[in-house]
């Protein structure tokens, strides 16, 4: 169920034990909320957000069918330097591994119907070490997540305008996502036209 051209993980540890409600809640400290206009405005969130990312991140993505869930994988694969045009939605073979800077897992849960069909996929195995597993359709494998991800919830709000929210649950998350937002906002000032430039450009219309 998986296509990969890297080495399955050995590793067959149960994941860590969760943390009560109360306390995950408190560590959700960081919410980001931002609009996106265009896939390549997609594509450049997800590319921040890898390069960000240190190794061994969970992040889990929300939103319906067509919202920009993949595009944004698109990117982070990107980020971490992994060929971005390999990014498909792995719908059929649940989950697809790219090589980067760090091994990417794509994992996408929509088929999911039952615990043993989640089980069956192998997904846990990839929560130790440094792999980054990036879920789509997460909600339908939540019980089976560390308690410590990154989670996206990407929403149609035009026809080509998304919302994205993200959001730490624990420490490691939040330190990523604080940096991830961090060198985003720089970013959007490069792509950002000075107000200076834009009057000049409306005055060369004019005349």
């Amino acid at each position: 169920m998986r296509s990969s051209g890297l080495k399955r993980p050995n590793v067959t540890q149960p994941a860590k034990a969760k943390r009560p409600a109360a306390r995950r809640s408190a560590m959700s400290s960081l919410l980001w909320k931002l609009v996106s206009s265009s896939h390549q405005h997609t594509d450049r969130l997800g590319q921040v957000l890898g390069r960000a990312l240190r190794g061994g991140e969970t992040i889990a993505l929300y939103g319906p069918l067509g919202s920009g869930k993949t595009a944004l994988v698109r990117g982070i694969a990107q980020g971490l330097g992994a060929s971005p045009t390999a990014v498909t939605s792995p719908t059929f073979v649940v989950i697809h591994e790219y090589q980067g800077r760090l091994p990417l897992a794509h994992v996408d849960l929509y088929r999911i119907c039952s615990p043993h069909e989640l089980e069956s996929t192998g997904l846990i195995e990839y929560f130790s070490g440094q792999t980054v597993t990036a879920i789509e359709w997460a909600d339908k494998g939540l019980a089976a997540l560390p308690q410590d991800r990154i989670e996206i919830t990407l929403n149609h709000r035009a026809a080509q305008s998304r919302t994205i929210q993200l959001s730490a649950t624990g420490p490691n998350s939040d330190a990523v996502l604080a940096l991830a937002r961090s060198q985003y906002s720089k970013t959007s000032r490069v792509h950002r036209v000075p107000p200076r430039q834009a009057l000049n450009k409306k005055e060369t219309t004019r005349s």
